[in-house]
């Protein structure tokens, strides 16, 4: 299944890894890293032009993503959870 993160951008739901706050997660130091370190390699795909709500960090095999989008995380949340019952 996929959880759909706005714009038409969509993720396969066994690839992500989790579903973060961005306003609570990116006041912490090792977080702050963690972006800066995905955007300069290039794993940092902008859903939104609009004010970010969360982050979701996805991995197939190798190859890590880490999208950005104004969709809150308990929205996101909500949508893998229903995906989730659907697949079972």
């Amino acid at each position: 299944m996929y959880l759909h993160l706005g714009n038409d951008v969509a993720v396969r739901t066994k690839e992500v890894i989790g579903i973060f706050d961005f306003d609570y997660c990116s006041v912490d130091k090792r977080t702050r890293l963690f972006l800066s370190k995905a955007q300069k390699n290039g794993e940092v795909v902008n859903v939104t032009k609009e004010l970010p709500k969360s982050f979701i960090v996805t991995a197939d095999g190798e190859e890590k993503k880490v999208y950005i989008t104004n969709v809150s995380p308990a929205t996101l949340a909500k949508r893998g959870e229903r995906d989730r019952v659907i697949e079972e």
